[in-house]
């Protein structure tokens, strides 16, 4: 017990150690960041003499490592859709501190291989579902705000501004999360990139179907000429009603959507409690070969449920799937009794 002790105080002291490293990263990203302010806001350029705080040398190596894989430019991708200020290097190292610190926790409270395992999964992928929490939130947030931030674009235009003040007006008058992204983009046009260049950055950023119709119609204008505010006013209206419609549609399915969730995670959670009251029984699934039949019956009906469940959430469709989770968890609880 006294070994177990040390290595889970090993464990929480480099947990602490390495959370604290990433937010002194993030603290002095941010202390860059207000020198670049300084410099966008006044109008000058920058001087190569600029003295710019760089990242201690061994994360620096890392992340010059990881830059050539294409795992880290995914993990970059989605860091910055879900506004978190962190590098490929810094989520890998609290993904491992997460599955460490979960599995360890576990074995130390209850010396359980199986629910350490479980537990360091869990940690695993932890901090991946909430990337993709923040990632869905944002975009939300972003898609509610877009009807008005194109009709503000579009009086902007009409008034007699160019398309760059008129982001830059957005930048000053919406709230976050939109005003953010275009002030980034303002601010980017100002230290020398190109218009499309830094709307390309911003869809990238942020996964908009609605914001990549905008960009596609300020490119286009910007290359072949036209009426502007006339096609973005089209667009705002069609978002507008897009946005109506499949609010119609969420209220209609919310309780299906509701049941079929329900469903899907009932399995896993009789499971656990289970395998807490009595190991033994539960894990003669784990035993025989039938068991495991019946787990893989139950995990893909389960995830053909989830599987539909993310297709009308993307599309509005009405659910018609939940009997699939319900066959499923009828099976692997029948199986379990």
């Amino acid at each position: 017990m006294d070994v177990l002790l040390i290595v889970l105080i090993v464990v929480l002291v480099g947990g602490v150690i390495t959370f604290a490293a990433i937010a002194l990263l993030g603290r002095r990203r941010d202390e860059v960041k207000e020198r670049l302010d300084r410099y966008t806001e006044s109008g000058v350029a920058l001087s190569v003499d600029v003295p710019v705080e760089r990242a201690p040398p061994l994360a620096e190596r890392v992340d010059k490592a990881l830059a050539r894989r294409g795992f880290a430019e995914n993990i970059r991708t989605q860091l910055a859709r879900a506004n978190l200020k962190l590098t490929a290097t810094e989520f890998l190292v609290a993904t491992v501190v997460c599955v460490v610190l979960f599995g360890g926790g576990i074995y130390v409270l209850r010396r359980d291989a199986v629910m350490a395992l479980l537990a360091g999964v869990l940690g695993f992928f932890a901090p991946r579902w909430y990337v993709s929490y923040l990632q869905g939130k944002r975009l939300k947030a972003f898609n509610e705000q877009l009807g008005d931030t194109i009709n503000l674009l579009v009086n902007s235009i009409r008034s007699g501004y160019s398309v760059l003040q008129a982001m830059e007006t957005v930048a000053h008058e919406m709230g976050p999360p939109i005003a953010e992204e275009f002030d980034r983009v303002v601010r980017e046009v100002q230290l020398g990139l190109s218009v499309e260049t830094a709307l390309d950055n911003m869809l990238r950023r942020v996964d908009s179907e609605d914001l990549d119709l905008m960009i596609t119609a300020i490119k286009v204008q910007r290359e072949v000429g036209g009426n502007l505010a006339e096609v973005l006013d089209a667009i705002s209206f069609t978002i507008r009603e897009r946005v109506r419609i499949q609010g119609e549609i969420r209220a209609l399915t919310a309780m299906g959507r509701a049941s079929g969730y329900l469903i899907s995670f009932l399995p896993i959670a009789l499971t656990i409690f289970i395998y807490l009251v009595n190991p033994s029984f539960i894990m003669q699934l784990v035993e025989n070969t039938c068991g495991w039949i019946m787990i893989g019956v139950a995990v893909l009906g389960i995830g053909d449920q989830e599987f539909w469940l993310k297709a009308t959430d993307d599309s509005g469709d009405v659910i018609t799937q939940p009997q699939t989770a319900i066959s499923s968890s009828a099976v692997y609880l029948g199986f379990t009794s």
